[in-house]
């Protein structure tokens, strides 16, 4: 069954989460202890998130810098395969258009393809750190949409080219990101919906958020994805607070308010053990309030908060 189709059957509130493949040249065993971790929770799939390349300059001699490219975090694929034959579990790579041409991503479907991974998350992706606007690789995609309907075009037998493959035993089925308070690019959030209704059109079977600290907003975005005519499943997405950086970082990179309630006791917190304990306590009280409201599944970023996840799902499950 694709993630999709659980998504849309009948169960109880599920549990799952995204991880990051590690830095260039680390150990894999540190992300496998992490995922361990939350097995415990019966995850219903474990998404992998996917890093553009970027351009950096290394010195070479002195006041001598070499322009090369370096993705810092390589490995999408390989751990997908890695997560699906160790735990069993459902991996869902994100494919991306920040950094890649569309040939590379159509050998990406066909190395999926082959290892029987067929559940993706596909999105725009990040700017390039260097540029101040997303500019798109040479003859890449400039919005999901367009990479929803590249799938799509494959799953028809479809390739770039014009030519025809073989069919998939099982085709791509994938979801896409939704913005609760909007992306950050859009002019309004009844746009951004516009916009998020294109990739359904294109093919995408179920949204999976922004991160967001106010379920009313969450909620809210239901219902103007509804009113829209959005009836796919939308899945929450929650990140628990865990440093006293990210009082002023969450809201400058992802561009999402913290209600009032929760920035007043932040501001309190002196430590960011404190900050954690808080990070916990209001990110069971949303998933709770969630889970009552019959989501299909809570989505949890665990980039340096696999121990606080931990801890709210004990509270919630």
């Amino acid at each position: 069954m694709s993630v999709a189709s659980f998504l849309k059957a009948e169960h109880s509130t599920a549990f799952s989460f995204e991880v990051l493949p590690p830095l260039r040249g680390n150990s894999i065993e540190t992300l496998f202890n992490s995922v361990e971790r939350l097995m415990q929770f019966d995850p219903a799939y474990i998404n992998i998130t996917t890093h553009r390349t970027e351009v950096v300059y290394k010195e070479v001699s002195a006041g001598i810098f070499q322009r090369t490219t370096e993705r810092k975090r390589p490995g999408t694929v390989a751990i997908a395969a890695a997560l699906k034959s160790r735990y069993g579990v459902a991996a869902v790579p994100h494919v991306i258009c920040s950094g890649f041409t569309p040939s590379e991503l159509e050998n990406e479907l066909i190395d999926l393809s082959y290892l029987g991974i067929t559940d993706l998350l596909v999105l725009r992706g990040d700017k390039a750190k260097s540029d101040r606007t997303f500019i798109a690789e040479q003859g890449g995609y400039n919005h999901a949409v367009e990479l929803c309907e590249q799938v799509s075009a494959f799953n028809s037998g479809v390739m770039l080219d014009g030519t025809m493959h073989d069919s998939l035993a099982t085709p791509f089925s994938f979801g896409v990101a939704g913005y609760p308070e909007k992306h950050e690019e859009a002019m309004n959030l009844d746009v951004d919906i516009q916009h998020l209704k294109a990739k359904i059109n294109a093919g995408a079977e179920y949204v999976v958020t922004q991160m967001f600290f106010d379920n009313a907003k969450f909620f809210d975005f239901v219902a103007r994805c509804r009113a829209a005519g959005i009836e796919v499943p939308i899945i929450p997405g929650l990140k628990p607070l865990t440093s006293l950086t990210q009082q002023a970082l969450l809201p400058k990179t992802f561009h999402i308010d913290l209600p009032m309630e929760l920035a007043a006791e932040l501001v309190k917190c002196k430590s960011n053990e404190a900050v954690k304990a808080l990070g916990v306590e209001w990110g069971t009280m949303q998933a709770k309030e969630l889970k009552a409201a019959g989501v299909p599944s809570i989505h949890f970023y665990s980039m340096n908060a696999v121990a606080s996840i931990e801890q709210i799902a004990k509270n919630v499950y």
